[in-house]
């Protein structure tokens, strides 16, 4: 019995540390992406919901965000949308004199801007200075590639012969 106790007092103590761990790791390929809710730089809310998307682009960084948002002006508004993938851009810790500057400026632009402005949604995304990340998804929201691009240059490719 008192073995017995042992046993689930280390279980109890190991499990939610092993958990927390995971929680910081970054997403690997098999992986669901996890379902989330943000706001867009509209003021509309959206909500992921696993299978929903082929494509989540997000960028970490202004530079990136302005090469990506440059290349979907120039697309059709629905762009995204027929491509099952959506742009997400990292806001959170932009200070106030930023978000007073960028948020006008993101709204204006013809397709939807998902806004990251949350310090936990973005901490299992693997991050590369000056590329996006872009997570290839499957019909269930399992990870099927994740790669980190440079938006000025490799965003046709991506999206090269997909209907």
């Amino acid at each position: 019995m008192r073995f017995y106790l042992c046993w689930m007092a280390l279980l109890l103590v190991a499990l939610p540390g092993a958990t927390a761990a995971r929680a910081g790791e970054p997403y690997k390929v098999g992986e669901t992406l996890a379902a989330f809710t943000v706001t867009d730089a509209k003021g509309a809310s959206y909500a992921y919901v696993p299978g929903q998307l082929a494509y989540l682009i997000v960028s970490y960084e202004m530079s990136p965000g302005k090469a990506v948002n440059g290349y979907l002006a120039k697309k059709p508004v629905d762009f995204l949308e027929g491509h099952r993938a959506a742009f997400m851009a990292n806001i959170y810790g932009m200070p106030a004199i930023g978000r007073f500057f960028a948020l006008p400026k993101m709204e204006k632009y013809p397709h939807r801007i998902l806004l990251a402005d949350s310090e936990t949604l973005l901490v299992r995304h693997p991050v590369k200075a000056d590329r996006v990340t872009v997570f290839s998804l499957d019909a269930k929201g399992a990870i099927t590639e994740i790669r980190q691009l440079d938006p000025a240059k490799e965003l046709d490719q991506l999206f090269a012969g997909v209907k």
